[in-house]
C-alpha cells in the first residue's frame, strides 16, 4: 500500500480523535497501530472520489471502497489482498462505527460479510513429542542460565497457559498468582481480563525464573514487567517470536522447522491437547480467552479429523 495522504481537515481530525480513543481504552499495540492505518485508507479513498462528508457515505459507497480493496495489490507480497487481511480492514470500520456511536455521530452503513478462511489451513498444531522437544532444548541452547531460563517460561506463558503473545508480553510480576495457582490476565483481546490456571510443575518454572533467573537482567529492579530483555525493558512480541525461531533452530528437528511455528501455533497446540485429553469445550474457551464459543469449536474439528486419519491408517 502506498503512503496516503490526507487532505480533509475532518477526516484528519476523526482519525487523530479516533487513535487516542485506542489509546485510552488499552488497545492492544496491534490495534492502535492496524485500525487507524485502515481507517485513514478508507478516508483516502473517499476523498478521491469527493465523498467529503461522512454523514452522506452510503452504503454503495463502503462496498465500491470494499471491492476496491479486493482488487488492490498487497504491497508485502505483490498479490491480492488475503481474506485475513480483508476482514481486518472490516474489524478496524466497524471498530470506528463503534467509535462513532460512543461520539453520537452518524454510524457508516456497513454490510460486509467476513471473508471465510478455509478450515484449518492456518491451524498447525504441534505435537506433544515436539512440545517436550522444544522444552528440553532450553537446557542446552545457551550457557547462560538466566536465558534459559526465560526461554522456558516464554514456553510455559505460550503452550502451558495458551497466552496470545500479547498477553504474554503484558504480565507482570504481580500476576502470577503463586499463591492461588493462577495468572491474571491483564490485557487479553477486546481488553477482557480472565484467571489462567497454572499447574506446580509449570508454577516451579516461572517461579525459577522469577527469583533466580530474572534479577540477572539489567535493572531487572526498574520495571514490573514479568519477562524483560537484555536492556531490562519488557521484552517485546517481535521478541518472543524470535527467541521461539532460535529454540525450533536449536532442536534440529527438521518437522518442526518446517511447521513455522510461532506463538499463536503454540496456543492452538495446547487447545487442541486438552480437548484431546477429554476436557470439556466450555473449559477451553474460557481457558484461551475466546468471546464465543464458536471460535472455540474449529479445535473440535481438527481432533475429529485427526482420529479419522489415524483410523484410516
Amino acid at each position: 500500500m502506498k503512503k496516503l495522504h490526507l487532505q480533509n481537515h475532518t477526516y484528519k481530525a476523526l482519525l487523530q480523535s479516533f487513535t487516542q480513543w485506542l489509546d485510552i481504552l488499552g488497545y492492544s499495540k496491534s490495534a492502535y497501530e492496524n485500525y487507524p492505518r485502515y481507517v485513514q485508507e478508507f478516508f483516502c479513498y473517499l476523498e478521491y472520489h469527493k465523498h467529503t462528508e461522512l454523514k452522506l457515505v452510503t452504503i454503495d459507497i463502503v462496498k465500491n471502497y470494499y471491492l476496491h480493496l479486493k482488487q488492490r495489490p498487497n504491497s508485502i507480497t505483490h498479490g491480492a489482498l488475503s481474506k485475513a487481511s480483508l476482514n481486518q480492514h472490516q474489524q478496524a470500520l466497524r471498530k470506528f462505527n463503534e467509535y462513532l456511536k460512543k461520539h453520537h455521530t452518524k454510524p457508516l452503513p456497513i454490510h460486509l460479510r467476513a471473508e471465510k478462511k478455509k478450515e484449518n489451513t492456518a491451524l498447525i498444531v504441534i505435537t506433544k513429542s515436539e512440545i517436550k522437544n522444544l522444552f528440553s532444548i532450553t537446557n542446552e541452547n545457551y550457557s547462560l542460565k538466566h536465558l534459559r531460563c526465560r526461554d522456558k517460561a516464554m514456553l510455559v506463558a505460550l503452550y502451558s497457559l495458551g497466552l496470545r503473545v500479547n498477553e504474554a508480553v503484558q504480565l507482570n510480576i504481580k500476576d502470577i498468582l503463586f499463591d492461588k495457582e493462577l495468572v491474571y490476565v491483564r490485557k487479553g483481546k477486546n481488553y477482557k481480563e480472565r484467571f489462567v490456571p497454572v499447574n506446580n510443575y509449570n508454577a516451579r518454572i516461572l517461579e525459577d525464573y522469577l527469583y533466580d533467573a530474572r534479577p540477572e537482567f539489567y535493572k531487572s529492579g526498574e520495571t514490573e514487567a514479568f519477562f524483560i530483555g537484555s536492556q531490562g525493558k519488557r521484552l517485546g512480541s517481535q521478541s518472543f517470536t524470535n527467541r521461539l525461531k532460535v529454540l525450533v533452530a536449536h532442536t534440529g528437528n527438521q518437522t518442526l522447522q518446517e511447521k513455522k511455528i510461532t506463538p499463536h501455533k503454540l496456543r492452538h497446540s495446547i487447545a487442541t491437547h486438552l480437548l484431546e485429553q477429554g476436557a470439556p469445550i466450555e473449559m477451553i474457551q474460557q481457558f484461551l480467552g475466546h468471546s464465543s464459543l464458536e471460535t472455540t469449536q474449529i479445535y473440535t474439528h481438527i481432533v475429529n479429523q485427526k482420529k479419522q486419519e489415524n483410523e484410516s491408517l
